[in-house]
């Protein structure tokens, strides 16, 4: 037997319900708590500004998936399983064609990918902007150097979450470099 992260197909939107009733039902003792070791949903905080004001959500970034953590024995793994099949709501595990072969895990690298993005580990958590811009768009900023200036984005760049907004200084457009955050659309 050896610990690894399993992930398990539901219906989208039942991910918490399910959640709670695997928890539940390794209290009860109906599912092994020394097979099904941990039970997480992936979230991801998300950043939107809405009405001027910064909003923060979490938001589920594998919907439809829930992560297992389980030490799935040699013999004895269809019980365990069949259990959690017969969860409503579950419809099986990735990775797997019929419900009679073994579930395949994730590799760790994965495993520690989703948990680091999802705040789990400790590290880099990643904090995502909700992004609702278009080249032309006409805002306004509203923090830092050149707050209460209003531009037209020339340019954006998702990946490091900061727009070009061109403002007009003493008469003369100038390119300004501004996060998501600090604007708002006009």
């Amino acid at each position: 037997m050896s610990r690894s992260w399993y992930i398990l197909h539901t219906y989208t939107g039942y991910e918490g319900k399910i959640e709670r009733t695997i928890r539940s039902l390794i209290e009860k003792g109906d599912i092994d708590g020394n097979v099904v070791l941990d039970v997480k949903v992936p979230v991801e905080e998300l950043v939107e500004m809405k009405d001027g004001k910064k909003k923060t959500r979490m938001n589920k970034f594998l919907p439809g998936y829930i992560m297992l953590e389980m030490d799935l024995p040699e013999l004895g793994w269809k019980d365990t399983c069949s259990q959690l099949y017969r969860i409503q709501g579950v419809t099986g595990f990735v990775g797997n064609i019929s419900r009679n072969n073994r579930p395949v895990p994730i590799s760790k690298d994965e495993a520690m990918n989703l948990l680091q993005k999802s705040g789990v580990i400790k590290g880099d958590k990643a904090v995502r902007v909700r992004q609702s811009f278009n080249l032309g768009d006409t805002v306004k900023i509203t923090d830092g150097a050149f707050a209460t200036f209003s531009g037209t984005i020339k340019e954006i760049n998702v990946e490091k979450e900061k727009l070009s907004v061109e403002v007009q200084i003493f008469g003369r457009p100038t390119p300004v470099e501004v996060t998501f955050l600090q604007v708002e659309k006009i």
